[in-house]
């Protein structure tokens, strides 16, 4: 479970001070499916990257099962990323000069993952393992990073606007596959997204607004990448 409690995120100072997150509080179930939702400028990608690790908070607590990560130093932060959760952004931050077999086992590497070719041919790249990223098409190569991010078998998916940069019929193919792997890995998963369709897909959402949570809700009748409209 992660408990995130009164958490505000502050840069700058004086009259410069931007106080991005202003004393969030929500809770996420392990093995659920959560959206953070909320348009651009609402703090929603900042609370991720508090959650997740990347960041540290300006003040109150990110709880793991009841373990403060809030308060760990930078190399404490460095463990707790490489052992516990996994990263989808929108831009696929793939390295040009590695195989997809070669990418995908760095994130392995990180776990001791010597089985990472069955995540390759989970999201349907088997026939492509040895090809590199600049012949793949856009929704190849953010499967190459979903692959890449579960080869580590987080025990947390963190996901920042992953379909943004694709067209309607390869987000919806990308989506299917991050719910499916979900389902069947059983990992808890935390997305970021503007769009509210998107949101149709998770148990729960939390809806953000400058810098606050504004309501929360789940979904009684949780749609398939293919139900929603896009």
């Amino acid at each position: 479970m992660i408990e995130v409690k009164g958490i505000k995120k502050i840069y700058g100072k004086g009259e410069n001070l931007n106080e991005v997150l202003k004393g969030v509080s929500l809770t996420v179930e392990d093995g659920s499916f959560s959206v953070i939702l909320g348009a651009s400028g609402s703090g929603k990608s900042t609370l991720l990257n508090v959650m997740s690790g990347l960041e540290s908070p300006s003040d109150g607590q990110v709880c793991y099962d009841g373990t403060d990560i809030s308060c760990y130093n930078e190399k404490q932060l460095t463990e707790f990323r490489k052992t516990k959760v996994g990263f989808i952004f929108q831009q696929y931050y793939l390295l040009p000069n590695l195989t997809v077999d070669k990418n995908v086992k760095m994130g392995a590497d990180l776990a001791g993952n010597k089985n990472y070719v069955e995540i390759i041919e989970a999201v349907g790249l088997g026939e492509k393992r040895n090809k590199y990223p600049s012949v793949l098409s856009g929704g190849e190569q953010q499967r190459v990073a979903i692959a890449r991010a579960l080869a580590k078998k987080p025990e947390v998916l963190f996901l920042d606007e992953p379909t943004g940069a694709l067209d309607e019929k390869t987000g919806r193919n990308i989506l299917d596959y991050i719910l499916k792997l979900q389902k069947q890995l059983d990992f808890t998963m935390v997305m970021v997204t503007h769009n509210q369709n998107i949101a149709q897909t998770a148990n729960t959402v939390f809806k953000m607004n400058s810098g606050l949570i504004e309501k929360i809700y789940t979904n009684k009748n949780v749609k398939s990448a293919y139900d929603i409209e896009w």
